[in-house]
């Protein structure tokens, strides 16, 4: 007799921040989604950038060591007009990779336009409506009040769409919802 073998994936979602980083890392399980734990990194207590980059480096490989996700998916910085800002959050994002680098994790990055579209169909979403979805989807009872926290969630449920066990299969929060009429209100 054949079994059917199910594959199991860990995907750690990252919000790269310097006053607060976000985290949700997630179990697929064929088709199932099981939340395992999101949060936040809090870094604006730290007097330095340099101590920052230290924190987000152990922290997140703390979070890898814990959980042994096989994937990070990483929100992409995106284009604004205070060049220290961006650069300060570039390096947030890079010491975040390495962390994953260093423990042989591949990494993928989405644009915030591409996390949202994936999970609530808009890629003008508010935080508020990509957190309701999220909410939703997972069944978790309080929305958290930092929402890097589901910002996080959303791009390793954005990666789990568009490179999931179904690859080539365009996944989109539509097909989630008619595979899943159950799960969805």
């Amino acid at each position: 007799m054949d079994k059917k073998v199910v594959k199991e994936k860990i995907i750690l979602g990252l919000d790269p921040g310097t006053n607060i980083m976000g985290y949700g890392i997630i179990l697929v399980k064929s088709s199932d989604l099981t939340l395992l734990q999101f949060g936040v990194i809090h870094l604006s207590k730290l007097d330095s950038h340099e101590l920052r980059l230290k924190k987000i480096f152990d922290r997140v490989l703390s979070i890898l060591d814990e959980f042994g996700p096989d994937e990070v998916a990483l929100e992409a910085p995106f284009y604004g007009k205070n060049v220290q800002s961006m650069l300060k959050l570039g390096r947030a994002q890079g010491v975040a990779m390495s962390a994953a680098l260093s423990r042989g994790i591949p990494i993928v990055e989405y644009a915030p336009k591409k996390i949202k579209q994936s999970v609530t169909g808009n890629g003008n979403a508010s935080k508020e409506q990509v957190a309701k979805m999220l909410k939703t989807l997972f069944k978790f009872k309080e929305t958290p009040k930092l929402m890097d926290a589901t910002d996080a969630l959303a791009v390793a449920l954005c990666h789990h769409y568009q490179n999931g066990a179904d690859k080539g299969k365009k996944k989109t929060w539509a097909s989630f919802a008619k595979e899943n009429p159950k799960r969805v209100k």
